[in-house]
């Protein structure tokens, strides 16, 4: 039997209009699609609302992830892949398995010789490093920093100094509601000629990116608080 393909989906990183940010060939995809593996069902359903309006919510079946998922779980999702069924996978924001648990069932996936097509969509930290002048060609993504204050400083003293060495990028993210305690600690240890970037809500109206020395940064702080941002920086 032949088996079905796992299409990795984009969503949007908000309220932004679909058909600025979306190419064709997801919108063509998702009218196809019976089945999709999605982290949060209500947004998904909305998602696909959206950029479907003629599709019957009623004939989309919904197979919900997350990082804790069990293997046992995953192996039950892929099933309808193994027996020849197309099937989407849709991230909460931007593109799938891309700091994302998404990348599991991915994995999975390729153990079983399911075919993957990763679709073209908007990724907040690819546009980032694109808007912040920082390396693109030596980066690395660090994802979530430390909460604990001295294991914070310990952190980000360690990824400027090998910035500093491999005259590389580093990007970090943080749960929106503490962006802007992130941004005091960046600017608290980082050198003043570190350059930071602070790219946030990206491609939406209120899209706000700019990079400058960390010296720069103090009397002109944006205001983050709930608005999904991603910071970079680069030791000079």
């Amino acid at each position: 039997m032949k088996k079905g393909t796992l299409f990795l989906i984009p969503a949007p990183l908000g309220d932004a209009p679909l058909n600025e940010i979306m190419p064709d060939i997801v919108k063509r995809t998702i009218s196809k699609l019976t089945y999709f593996i999605v982290e949060n069902e209500k947004t998904a359903r909305r998602f696909i609302k959206q950029i479907c309006p003629g599709k019957k919510q009623s004939e989309i079946v919904i197979f919900q992830l997350d990082k804790h998922q069990k293997s046992a779980y995953l192996q039950e999702y892929i099933q309808v892949l193994l027996q020849g069924s197309d099937t989407g996978l849709l991230s909460e924001a931007g593109l799938p398995a891309i700091a994302d648990p998404g990348s599991l069932v991915v994995a999975l996936a390729h153990q079983k010789a399911i075919p993957v097509k990763p679709l073209t969509g908007p990724s907040s930290l690819m546009l980032a490093l694109m808007g912040s002048g920082l390396n693109g060609q030596k980066f690395s993504f660090e994802g979530y920093l430390p909460k604990e204050v001295s294991e914070l400083k310990r952190k980000i003293k360690q990824l400027e100094q090998i910035s500093a060495k491999n005259n590389c990028t580093k990007i970090c993210i943080e749960t929106p509601y503490r962006n802007q305690k992130l941004l005091q600690s960046f600017l608290k240890y980082l050198h003043p000629d570190t350059l930071l970037c602070v790219a946030c809500d990206l491609t939406l109206p209120t899209e706000f990116i700019k990079t400058m020395p960390v010296k720069k940064w103090h009397n002109h702080q944006p205001d983050l608080h709930k608005r999904p941002t991603v910071f970079l920086f680069q030791a000079r």
